[in-house]
């Protein structure tokens, strides 16, 4: 083949291995997917490489590290990943690669009768080269068909690949039609036993990250209800000191009713109204506990001087839970009066909306921020000490909105901040009692 032709050979062959390594590992670590973008940037990348590996002359090592390399970055550049993970995941991939090409040259060469195919200047090394390419594409559409490939199934499928590369490579020192040293033989399967090692360390690495992440997250939870039992426990408090001066509240509207001062037992009783009025007056969902959380609001509002506005439109009779709505009403009215406390005292407001439309229930909360907000993996990052807290009620809220098919989603814009939770509801027939 003429140097022209093996080189764009090389560069596209490059690109495909680059492009599918990142869709892989996407898939297999359920992170962002390559757009097009990270493919423009992933393919032009590898084919300079590739241009200045072939002019320079280096060997198929430096090409391995290069492209193992190249992935990592992009990955972590485009997808949000961890670069050392990427570049494990890299390094292993293109070492499988280099040792699915020399099977399928081998396995090629035994059926031809020709060792031209190890040669991948030739033509027929090429073709060995592409009927691996294909492979690999051929592995990306039937993993684009698996939506619900998850990490069990998708480390079954991984470890019969490289079994079925041991097992071939073990195979081909059986035969006899291909002459292929023993020493170089010795060498490609002690390749298949560490890529089936690896295979098996980056399997136990992904469960210790799970269990790991699910640790934190009941260490968080646990912190969340001991949050809430507190403030509860601060209500029951304040409901016992109410009960316990009961009997003289009771005692001094007696003197005035006895003595027929109507209006001083009315202002009285206003007086002894005003703490709770507003958190007990005001009827928003209809649901007892949800309209607690938001008028409860109210007074830390106004304790630090935070313009506090509340529009609701909600639905009656509903499929939605109340500690549903709690769990999103909750963290995100916790996050906006969080934020708006660090805003000068003129600039604070939180602004709460809930509307109905068709079917579906949108909750928009809007809050001032100081600062502009960090974003780490493609998600929020809390400026808070306490980043464990934080970091679990936008989850809790999440996963409250998955119920109901729905999302919560963020944005923000100069110095005003909103968080948008959608949920598909239904209606419930209200069973008409006996």
């Amino acid at each position: 083949m003429t140097e022209v032709l093996l080189l764009c050979s090389n560069v596209l062959a490059a690109g495909v291995r680059v492009l599918v390594c990142l869709y892989l590992d996407a898939r297999l670590r359920a992170a962002k997917k390559a757009d097009k973008n990270c493919a423009a940037a992933a393919f032009a990348g590898i084919a300079a490489v590739t241009v200045l590996l072939s002019v320079s002359g280096l060997s198929n090592l430096y090409r391995v590290l290069a492209e193992a390399v190249w992935i990592a970055v992009c990955a972590r550049r485009f997808q949000g990943a961890d670069f050392r993970m990427s570049l494990f995941v890299g390094v292993y991939y293109e070492i499988a690669v280099v040792f699915w090409r020399f099977l399928i040259a081998a396995w090629a060469g035994v059926f031809f009768h020709t060792a031209s195919f190890l040669n991948e200047n030739t033509r027929n090394g090429q073709t060995a080269v592409w009927l691996l390419h294909l492979l690999l594409l051929a592995i990306v559409l039937f993993v684009s068909r698996q939506p619900e490939l998850n990490g069990k199934e998708s480390f079954r499928f991984v470890s019969a690949i490289v079994l079925t590369g041991f097992i071939a490579v073990v195979t081909l020192s059986q035969q006899t039609m291909l002459a292929i040293a023993d020493d170089i033989l010795q060498m490609w399967t002690i390749l298949a036993i560490v890529l089936l090692m690896s295979v098996l360390v980056f399997h136990i690495n992904r469960q210790y990250e799970v269990e790991k992440e699910l640790a934190r997250l009941k260490t968080e939870q646990a912190s969340l209800l001991e949050h809430d039992y507190t403030a509860l426990n601060q209500a029951y408090a304040v409901n016992a000191k109410l009960f316990h001066d009961f009997h003289h509240h009771i005692g001094a509207l007696r003197q005035l009713l006895s003595r027929n001062k109507w209006e001083e037992a009315i202002q009285y009783l206003d007086e002894l109204q005003a703490p709770v009025q507003e958190m007990a007056d005001t009827l928003w969902t209809g649901d007892e506990t949800v309209d607690y959380l938001i008028n409860s609001k109210l007074q830390t509002a106004k304790d630090n001087r935070i313009r506090y506005q509340i529009q609701v439109e909600f639905p009656r009779h509903t499929n939605v839970r109340g500690t549903d709505l709690c769990a999103i009403l909750g963290n995100l009215l916790d996050n906006a009066f969080e934020a708006a406390k660090q805003v000068r005292e003129e600039e604070r407001f939180v602004r709460l909306t809930i509307r109905r439309i068709n079917q579906m229930l949108v909750i928009k909360v809007e809050n001032s921020m100081a600062v502009l907000p960090r974003t780490k993996d493609g998600e929020l990052e809390t400026i808070k000490e306490e980043t464990g807290l934080h970091g679990w009620g936008l989850k809790s809220a999440q996963t409250a909105a998955e119920k109901y098919d729905g999302m919560v989603q963020t944005s923000y814009t100069g110095h005003t901040f909103w968080a948008v939770a959608t949920l598909s509801y239904q209606g419930v027939p209200v069973l008409e009692q006996e």
